[in-house]
């Protein structure tokens, strides 16, 4: 599975030819996993009605994974690996665990989060 860094989600919802393609190719193929706070995210931004639609369709149809007590494991993670002094937020700790504790590959063009993201969980989107 692979889960979206909001960033990478939001290229894909602005059509943007980059990303478009290969992200409906993994949509069809249903290998992106959604994850809460991305999601989150992406409808704190939304700009109207249609907007916040699309974003809760994706929401409602896409595989997820629940694990108890994700947040406080992202909090750990992040204390015991300085990820604050890397730039690297709550969110980003949230989408690696989901990666870590998933096995799930990790799609961002955020530059400080890339950097922290385990080789083996990174995706490109050139695979």
């Amino acid at each position: 599975m692979i889960i979206l860094d909001t960033t990478v989600w939001i290229e894909y919802l602005k059509n943007n030819t980059k990303y478009y393609s290969v992200i409906s190719q993994l949509l069809e193929s249903r290998e992106i996993l959604a994850v809460e706070c991305v999601f989150g995210e992406l409808l704190q931004g939304v700009k109207n009605k249609y907007e916040k639609k699309i974003v809760l369709n994706y929401w409602k149809y896409l595989p997820k994974e629940k694990y108890d007590d994700i947040i406080i494991e992202a909090g750990n993670y992040s204390n015991k690996n300085k990820l604050t002094d890397k730039g690297v937020g709550l969110i980003d700790s949230i989408i690696l665990m989901h990666g870590i504790k998933g096995n799930s590959k990790i799609w961002t063009i955020d530059k400080k989060f890339q950097r922290i993201i385990p080789e083996e969980l990174k995706y490109t989107g050139n695979e």
